[in-house]
């Protein structure tokens, strides 16, 4: 009887944010025999700026379906439009379905601090399911048995590498992604209505080079690998038994802890 392999879940607010900051490190856990899974809270319904809702929820879905493809992903279906991400009761149900029907080892998600509400909010929802899912009495929508299964939470880097008030968000570990480069670039580009999107809203010319911009920075940071994905593990309690770092584990010498993180937690 064949192994199950173990699987990671990446959660992200819309298409194209598990692309920019997470698809290294999913591509580098592909390699190392793992399962991916791939949600967007959203589903980009007002990331555009020609399209009606309609046509962009299918073409975005489209993208994100054929990243999926490439990437080797199980995609799983968004649950709200675009700004309607919010840290709620029945959005947490949903999500915990997710969570359920996976039970992931490993949940990706974004960073508790990003220039973006929604980013945060989907952020909070990755958390608040995976806390739950062995809650009897939590009931997911749709209706999926709890869990016991330990799950690591990692957090990536926010978008621009900084929180909401301009301040530097540093990794507690760093994944050398430089052999996935190629790939990571082939998946972002998938997103092909995002870069109309992102030029005309937020002045991104380029948004393939500002991804390779941004892990060429980590990488320096990193001062070992030359591109690089950053994370932050979340404390173990009400996820795990005990103080696990799956990431490092599956990952090995492609995974680097930032030691000077770790001392300052106990400052």
């Amino acid at each position: 009887m064949p192994k199950t392999k173990p699987a990671v879940l990446a959660i992200g607010a819309h298409p194209d944010d598990i692309e920019f900051m997470m698809a290294g490190t999913l591509i580098l856990l592909r390699e190392a025999g793992w399962a991916l899974h791939y949600l967007n809270v959203a589903n980009g319904s007002h990331g555009t700026a020609v399209d009606d809702h309609t046509t962009n929820v299918i073409k975005r879905t489209a993208e994100s379906r054929e990243a999926c493809e490439v990437l080797g992903a199980r995609y799983h279906e968004s649950i709200c439009n675009d700004l309607e991400v919010y840290h709620n009761y029945e959005m947490v149900a949903k999500v915990l379905a997710v969570v359920r029907t996976v039970r992931p080892r490993i949940v990706l998600t974004q960073s508790p601090q990003d220039y973006m509400e929604e980013h945060m909010n989907a952020c909070r929802l990755a958390v608040t399911a995976s806390f739950c899912r062995g809650m009897c009495n939590y009931l997911s929508m749709p209706p999926v048995p709890p869990v016991g299964d330990d799950v690591t939470v990692y957090h990536a880097m926010p978008y621009g590498l900084r929180g909401p008030m301009r301040e530097r968000i540093h990794a507690g570990q760093y994944v050398d992604v430089t052999s996935t480069l190629a790939e990571k670039r082939r998946l972002l580009a998938c997103h092909r209505s995002q870069k109309e999107w992102l030029d005309k809203s937020q002045g991104l010319d380029a948004y393939l080079e500002t991804m390779e911009g941004f892990s060429r920075e980590m990488g320096k940071v990193s001062k070992r690998f030359k591109h690089a994905e950053g994370w932050r593990r979340r404390s173990h309690l009400g996820f795990s038994a005990t103080a696990t770092d799956p990431l490092s584990t599956a990952l090995g010498k492609k995974c680097l802890v930032n030691e000077e993180y770790e001392r300052a937690l106990d400052d």
